[in-house]
């Protein structure tokens, strides 16, 4: 027997101990198909590795970390061996940068690993989107989904504010500006972000929902999801047949591979990976902390939120679109996102046979990525109507044109290969005689959509 044989037998046979004495088979996950094993079937699970991640990260600046706005001599002091005094909120961070081991490496990679989970959480959106994963029985599960995304950019916008800089204090008061002008909510929500008006009981509110309020959402609301997971399983590949059943059935999931130990050790390959590359980036692109708030010297500070909020800011910029418009326009967007599978009601699961979904996804994506890239440029900078016209309209004319394209094409290619399959069966039969095919062997199960 050679070594790789007997070293396999033997953790095969470890293996099967561990999962014997812990019963193991009982309470994990369901068995994944082989054909999932490929990184776009497992975008969630990225999206739950860099959540994890964040935790982790989150939870050890905390031990730091200084939710205050009175002035402080301390941290600053130890840091910069001066007089220097700013809100403990700014100085405490200062202190993990400069004075923390390996404290700069831990912000920055937290702070780099919020950006990575929002980037990963749109990917795992438009793939889900693309391919029609929200369809029946998955309705629920893609409006949990939803809802955690919206927790998640509220995640990522208590924390802007938590370093205490004068470019993320101002950009919070614009988002809570525009919070507070939605007609009958927004004073209703006024009390609860902005507690007694200070700056100390907006800085605890936002520190709140950010370490206690938002996670306990999130974490019922991913629970939820995975759970919902575990009951229709994974969705098979998009396809243009409406007959196509949407989930697997016993028999099939038997003939799958044990989410323990193969699933898991794929993901934690990935998990590593990402990991690894989020150092990588952190190391040689350490973030610098801004001026705190109240500074002198931050007089001429431009108000920029980060980039995932970027779009919305430029909105605002747009002739005629007061803040009211522009939330208005964001919670539209959010209520077709969130009842598009009762909106979406046709069984194929195939991008070219939904094209004015996919249109309507595509032309949500080119704006977002224009408006985010507009809002980079030129923050602040009003924009006229023809500019608009000239810059917004092409994303939506060039994506019908491109999605009515690909459609046509596609519909022709479906009428070749339906005239092709009858033609096969055609032809006349004696009359009581059994009727035979010249078609070759075979050709009965041709099928007229892929």
């Amino acid at each position: 027997m050679s070594f790789s044989n007997w070293y396999n037998r033997t953790l095969n046979q470890i293996w099967g101990f561990v999962e014997d004495r812990t019963a193991m088979k009982k309470w994990a996950l369901r068995p994944q198909p082989d054909f999932t094993f490929k990184p776009s079937y497992w975008t969630g699970s990225f999206v739950a590795v860099a959540l994890a991640y964040q935790v982790v990260s989150g939870a050890l600046l905390l031990l730091y970390y200084e939710p205050s706005t009175n002035s402080t001599l301390t941290a600053c002091g130890q840091a910069t061996g001066s007089l220097s005094s700013g809100p403990a909120a700014w100085c405490s961070t200062y202190f993990i940068i400069h004075s923390v081991p390996m404290g700069q490496l831990l912000l920055s990679s937290h702070l780099y690993g919020a950006y990575a989970m929002i980037f990963l959480m749109f990917v795992h959106f438009f793939r889900g989107y693309y391919v029609g994963v929200y369809k029946s029985p998955r309705e629920f599960s893609w409006m949990v989904g939803t809802l955690l995304m919206v927790v998640t950019l509220g995640m990522g916008f208590t924390g802007y504010l938590l370093p205490y800089t004068q470019i993320s204090y101002n950009a919070t008061n614009v988002g809570i500006v525009l919070a507070l002008r939605l007609p009958t909510v927004g004073p209703l929500l006024g009390p609860f972000i902005l507690a007694d008006g200070t700056a100390q009981g907006l800085l605890s509110r936002m520190f709140d929902a950010h370490v206690i309020l938002l996670p306990l959402a999130l974490a019922g609301l991913f629970y939820a999801h995975f759970a919902l997971f575990e009951s229709h399983g994974i969705a098979p590949p998009a396809t243009s047949d409406p007959l196509q059943r949407r989930r697997f059935n016993e028999k099939e999931e038997k003939q799958h591979v044990p989410f323990i130990p193969h699933v898991l050790l794929y993901t934690m390959k990935w998990g590593l990976l990402y990991t690894g590359v989020l150092f990588g980036i952190a190391a040689l692109w350490p973030w610098s902390l801004p001026t705190y708030v109240g500074n002198t010297a931050a007089a001429a500070v431009v108000t920029e939120p980060d980039w995932y909020f970027l779009w919305l800011f430029k909105l605002v910029d747009f002739a005629g679109v007061t803040p009211v418009i522009a939330i208005a326009i964001s919670n539209v967007v959010l209520v077709y996102i969130l009842f598009l599978p009762f909106l979406d009601r046709s069984k194929r699961t195939h991008p070219r046979d939904r094209p004015l979904w996919i249109f309507l996804a595509t032309s949500l994506l080119g704006f977002f990525i224009v408006m985010t890239v507009w809002g980079g440029e030129t923050p602040g900078v009003q924009i006229t109507d023809p500019t608009i016209a000239y810059t917004i309209g092409p994303i939506f004319l060039v994506n019908a044109v491109v999605v009515a394209l690909f459609h046509y094409r596609y519909y022709r290619s479906y009428q070749r290969r339906l005239a092709a399959r009858r033609s096969l069966f055609a032809g006349s039969y004696p009359r009581g005689a059994p009727a035979r095919s010249s078609a070759p062997a075979g050709a009965a199960e041709v099928k007229v959509v892929d």
